[in-house]
């Protein structure tokens, strides 16, 4: 029987891998394009997805989260980035926020803010996985799980409806 640490096992391996990958991707921004990037997204998020959602969830082995590393300016790049490599096509109609229940307008929100906001929680939790002390990084990944279930889950489905939109109308425009 294989008794791995749970930071070394296939499933947590993965869902860092898919982490990291997307964090990448949003901090290379300016070496790809619009297309490219859509593209790359519409593949990676899902799969993000499902890496989550295959993972046991640790038991927290220290009182309190894990370090942050992100700071505001570094939120800021991949938002401001992600903005301004979408455009216009940066916004989208929202129908699954909460305040959407007291609303008779429509709510605006933003595919940038919602992948800064994933982009902060996988980068802390890669960066606290990266000082190698396997509990450090097991809280870290359970912080990122717990926030996963919290808001940056949903935020996740909610910008690849837009995204695929975006990809169909990209490809319909290429094939004509």
């Amino acid at each position: 029987m294989d008794n791995k640490p749970f930071v070394y096992e296939d499933a947590t391996i993965e869902f860092v891998t898919v982490a990291v990958q997307t964090c990448l991707l949003l901090e290379h921004l300016t070496e790809t394009t619009k297309q490219e990037f859509i593209t790359r997204l519409c593949r990676m998020l899902p799969l993000l997805y499902l890496k989550t959602e295959m993972m046991q969830q640790p038991e927290r082995l220290f009182d309190g989260y894990p370090q942050r590393f992100v700071a505001e300016e570094d939120y800021e790049m991949v938002r401001v980035g992600v903005k301004n490599l979408l455009g216009n096509d940066d916004a989208y109609l929202e129908v699954f926020m909460d305040d959407m229940r007291y609303s008779d307008e429509p709510l605006t929100a933003y595919i940038s803010e919602g992948l800064a906001d994933m982009y902060q929680e996988l980068k802390d939790m890669a960066a606290n996985y990266q000082t190698e002390n396997e509990d450090v990084m097991s809280d870290a990944v359970l912080a990122c799980l717990e926030a996963f279930n919290e808001h940056w889950g949903q935020k996740l489905v909610n910008i690849l409806r837009p995204l695929h939109a975006l990809s169909i109308s990209n490809f319909s425009d290429e094939t004509e």
